[in-house]
C-alpha cells in the first residue's frame, strides 16, 4: 500500500482532503470524528484457510537489512547514517528524533531542532521528521513527505504512526500510512516488533475505533486457525488444572471422586462457569482511554518508544513473535484489557465450540452401574442397591484374608507334649519331674489362651470389615442417588451459562468505547 500524499496530514481526517490548509502555526482542534480508516481497508474475509497475498515491491533502499522475509518488516533500522554523507550531523538528527518522540511520549511537548539539525540529505529520518514537527504544528506537510516517502515509504509511514500515537495525535494519521507501516499478518511469518507497537496501539485507542478495525481485519486475514488447537486456546483462557470436583454426592464419598464417568461431567461444569466468568470480564470490561492531546500524559508502556529507537537505529530491534502466540497471551487473565478485546475476536470461534462441547459433556447421564474400589476391594453398584456377587466375592476375599491367622493353634500342639513327657519321667524315674510337668503344663495352657484370645478378635475384626463393607457400599448407592439429582441440575444450570456466553460472543467485546 503507497502513502496518499494528496492529503493534508495536519488535519484530523484528511483523509477525503484534496486541498492542503494552513493553520498560522495554531495547533487545530482536536477531532471529535474518528479517523476513516476504512477508506483504505481491504473488505473483510473469512477464514479460508489461504494466506494473503503480500507485495513483491521493494519497498526500501535498505530493504536487505531489514526484511526477514518478502512481506513488509518495518522494524529493522535502516543502517544508520549509510546514505548520509557526515555522520556527524546523522547522529545529531537521531539525538533530536529520540529526544522529540520521547518528549511526545511523556507530556506531549515539542523540543525545537537545533540549527541545521534537519539538513541531512539522503536519508528518510530528516525529512519525517521535519514533516512530523509540521503535522504537530497544523501546518502543510507534503512536500516533507513527499521526499521522506521516496527514501524510506515504510520507515516514514511507521516513524509517523507511532509518534502521532504516543503524543494524543494518533486521529491525525492517515489511513494509508497505517496500511503501509502495518503491512500484512500471516501464521507463517512472525509478528514484527514494529506491527506489535502499531496493533498494541491501535488497541487501546490511539487511531480511534476505526484503528481497532483495521486491526480486526487485519487478524481476519491473516485466518489464524483457533479451531485446530482448541485445548490451547481454552489453557490460555482458562489456565490451570482442573479443579476437585464441586459436588457434595462426590465429596460425601471420596472413593466416587475416583471414577472418570462421574468426576468427568462435574469438572466440565466447572470450566464452562470459568470460561464464562472470563468471557464475561472480557466483554464486560471498558479500559481506560489512553492520554489524548486535550489531556497530555505518559504513554502507558515503553513498547512504541522501542520499536521507534530501533527504527532510527539507537538500540537493537527488539524479538519477533509468533501471530498465534501474541493472541494467546493476550486473552490470558491478568493481560492488557485492550488487548484482550482484540484477541477475544479471533477466539470467539474456539470458544463457542469448546462451551458446546463442556455443556454437552455435563449432559450425560449417569451410568447404569458402576464399580468402586471399597475398602480395597472391588464392588458393582446399581441404583437398586450393591451388586450381590460382587459383594459376596469381597466378603469372601475379607474371610480369606483372616484364614491364615488361625493356622497358629497347631504351632501350640507339640509344647502341650511336654507336660505328658514330664509326668511320665515323674513316675519312673524321679518324683522332680512332676515339678517340670506342672510347670509346663501352665506355659502350655497360657499359650493356648492367648492364642484363642488372638482367634475371638481377628473373627470380630473380620465381621466388622464385612459389616463396614455393607455399609458402605448401601452409602454408595444412595450417593449414587443424590449425585443423579446433582446432575440434573448441573444440566440445566449449565444450559443457562452456554446461553449467556453465546449472548456475549454475539455481543462481542467493548472494543469500540466512547473516546473522551
Amino acid at each position: 500500500m503507497s502513502m496518499d500524499l494528496t492529503a493534508d496530514p495536519g488535519l484530523p481526517g484528511a483523509a477525503d482532503s484534496t486541498k492542503p490548509q494552513r493553520h498560522n502555526g495554531e495547533p487545530p482542534a482536536p477531532s471529535t470524528e474518528p479517523t476513516d480508516l476504512d477508506a483504505d481497508l481491504p473488505a473483510p474475509t473469512h477464514h479460508s484457510g489461504e494466506p494473503p497475498a503480500h507485495s513483491t515491491e521493494p519497498t526500501d533502499p535498505d530493504a536487505d537489512l531489514r526484511a526477514h522475509s518478502e512481506s513488509h518488516d518495518v522494524d529493522l533500522p535502516a543502517r544508520a547514517g549509510s546514505d548520509v554523507g557526515h555522520d556527524g550531523d546523522f547522529s545529531e538528527l537521531r539525538r533530536y528524533a529520540e529526544a522529540l518522540f520521547t518528549h511526545l511520549a511523556a507530556d506531549g511537548t515539542v523540543p525545537q531542532p537545533p540549527p541545521n539539525t534537519l539538513d541531512v540529505p539522503g536519508h528518510w529520518l530528516a525529512p519525517a521528521t521535519e514533516a512530523l514537527l509540521l503535522i504537530l504544528s497544523g501546518e502543510d506537510a507534503l512536500e516533507p513527505l513527499a521526499r521522506a516517502a521516496q527514501l524510506g515509504e515504510v520507515d516514514t509511514a511507521l516513524f509517523l504512526c507511532l509518534s502521532l500515537a504516543v503524543s494524543g495525535h494518533g486521529d491525525r494519521v492517515h489511513a494509508s500510512w497505517l496500511g503501509t507501516a502495518f503491512g500484512d499478518l500471516s501464521t507463517e511469518r512472525p509478528v514484527t516488533p514494529g506491527q506489535r507497537a502499531l496493533w498494541t496501539a491501535a488497541a487501546r485507542g490511539a487511531y480511534g475505533p476505526a484503528g481497532k478495525i483495521f486491526v480486526l481485519r487485519k487478524l481476519d486475514a491473516a485466518a489464524v486457525p483457533s479451531t485446530a488447537e482448541p485445548d490451547r486456546w481454552l489453557r490460555a483462557l482458562v489456565p490451570g488444572e482442573p479443579s476437585p470436583p464441586a459436588s457434595p454426592a462426590l465429596t460425601t464419598l471420596p472413593a466416587l471422586a475416583e471414577v472418570p464417568e462421574l468426576v468427568q461431567p462435574v469438572q466440565a461444569a466447572a470450566q464452562l462457569s470459568r470460561l464464562l466468568e472470563r468471557c464475561t470480564e472480557i466483554t464486560s470490561t471498558r479500559p481506560s482511554p489512553i492520554p489524548r492531546s486535550e489531556t497530555p500524559g505518559p504513554w502507558p508502556d515503553a513498547e512504541p518508544l522501542t520499536v521507534l529507537r530501533s527504527l532510527i537505529g539507537s538500540e537493537e530491534p527488539g524479538p519477533l513473535g509468533s501471530l498465534t502466540g501474541h493472541l494467546l497471551d493476550d486473552v490470558q487473565a491478568g493481560s492488557d484489557p485492550h488487548l484482550s478485546a482484540i484477541a477475544f475476536h479471533v477466539a470467539a470461534p474456539v470458544v463457542r465450540s469448546a462451551a458446546e462441547e463442556l455443556a454437552q459433556a455435563t449432559q450425560v447421564a449417569p451410568p447404569a452401574e458402576i464399580t468402586v474400589p471399597i475398602l480395597g476391594h472391588d464392588i458393582t453398584l446399581r441404583p437398586e442397591g450393591p451388586d450381590a456377587d460382587s459383594l459376596a466375592a469381597a466378603e469372601a476375599r475379607i474371610r480369606a484374608e483372616g484364614a491364615p491367622r488361625g493356622a497358629g493353634r497347631w504351632l501350640a500342639y507339640g509344647p502341650a507334649l511336654l507336660p505328658i513327657v514330664a509326668l511320665v519321667l515323674a513316675f519312673t524315674i524321679s518324683e522332680l519331674f512332676a515339678i517340670a510337668a506342672l510347670v509346663l503344663g501352665g506355659i502350655v495352657g497360657y499359650l493356648l489362651w492367648r492364642l484363642n484370645a488372638r482367634e475371638q478378635a481377628e473373627a470380630r475384626r473380620v465381621e466388622a470389615d464385612i459389616t463396614r463393607l455393607r455399609e458402605e457400599a448401601d452409602s454408595a448407592v444412595w450417593v449414587l442417588h443424590d449425585y443423579a439429582r446433582e446432575a440434573a441440575q448441573r444440566s440445566e444450570t449449565a444450559a443457562e451459562s452456554l446461553a449467556a456466553l453465546t449472548r456475549l460472543l454475539r455481543r462481542g467485546p467493548a472494543v469500540a468505547e466512547q473516546r473522551p
